[in-house]
């Protein structure tokens, strides 16, 4: 899971790969800081030569948070930044439960999804990544259709009608759900099958999860795209797994260093079916860690044209 970092000052700005910026690879970045204010996110990822980034829009571990100033809004409204928040994501605070058992927190967790879904319209972020829910002991069906209950209500608010909501597979750790298609697309359905309703692929999770990405890739996604629909796919988390395939425990590792090694991300990255999806890194080691991964991933890139 991403956490507010701070980096060192004086490093030299890395550059995007000439496919990024052709258009025919993904927009690649990172989760950012926003620790002193929005612009410093913005900072942050041109000094990684980001394409695309994620970052929370409120403290992720406080219910209520401080109004964005004028100086926020006019950072991410800059004309100097339209692409790159164009290829940008927010990360919902993990204190959200929209399949709470419990009506106050359930109330409370939607309330608080509006509120960043409205910091989100400010900004002119596209989309806001949640974690879809738990059911902390009260059965998966019941929790799923709160929170099929709570996606209606969400969509349906006018004030953030530019913001698309991205259901994030999850590892399945405890009793949270999106750990299987089948949830992510009864979701969909249940919902309205809203087109701002997406999907956010997170590498890690889905390992964790038991799909085999590093052994059968193409099924995998084949899958996806029969039960979801991968014009459902939005956006990815490229994070590599210390847990082994379906061990169910969320433990992100740098590119390369866990259960899905180099191979699969060089196959991602490659894969046209992804073209111009924004792909950002959630890893270890800061700013220092963001600079290495997105290096080699970048490498990855090298020799990659256009599709005819």
């Amino acid at each position: 899971m991403p956490r507010e970092r701070r980096g060192p000052r004086s490093v030299r700005p890395l550059r995007a790969s000439a496919a990024e910026l052709q258009g025919c690879a993904p927009r690649l970045g990172a989760h950012v800081s926003v620790a002193g204010g929005m612009a410093r996110g913005i900072a942050h990822a041109e000094m990684l030569g980001c394409t695309a980034l994620q970052v929370f829009v409120k403290n992720q571990q406080r219910w209520v948070g401080r109004s964005l100033g004028d100086d926020d809004v006019a950072a991410w409204r800059d004309e100097r930044v339209r692409e790159l928040v164009r290829g940008s994501l927010a990360h919902a605070s993990y204190l959200i439960n929209l399949g709470s058992p419990d009506d106050i927190l359930w109330r409370r967790s939607r309330h608080a999804m509006h509120d960043e879904m409205q910091r989100c319209q400010q900004l002119g972020i596209p989309a806001l990544v949640v974690h879809p829910g738990a059911h902390v002991g009260s059965g998966a069906q019941r929790a799923l259709r709160r929170i099929a209950r709570a996606l209606r209500w969400l969509l349906g608010r006018k004030d953030a009608a530019h913001v698309s909501i991205l259901l994030e597979c999850t590892a399945g750790q405890g009793t949270s759900l999106g750990h299987r298609f089948e949830h992510l697309a009864w979701l969909i359905d249940e919902s309205g099958a809203s087109k701002r309703l997406g999907v956010c692929i997170d590498t890690c999770h889905l390992l964790a999860a038991g799909y085999d990405l590093r052994g059968n890739y193409e099924s995998v996604f084949d899958e996806l795209d029969q039960v979801v629909g991968l014009e459902r796919v939005r956006a990815f988390h490229l994070n590599d797994s210390k847990c082994p395939l379906g061990g169910r425990v969320d433990r992100h590792a740098g590119i390369g260093q866990g259960h899905l090694g180099r191979a699969f991300f060089r196959k991602l990255l490659r894969d046209a079916r992804f073209e111009r999806i924004p792909m950002v890194l959630e890893t270890p080691g800061g700013l220092e860690g963001d600079r290495r991964n997105l290096r080699l991933l970048r490498s990855f890139l090298r020799g990659r044209v256009r599709r005819a």
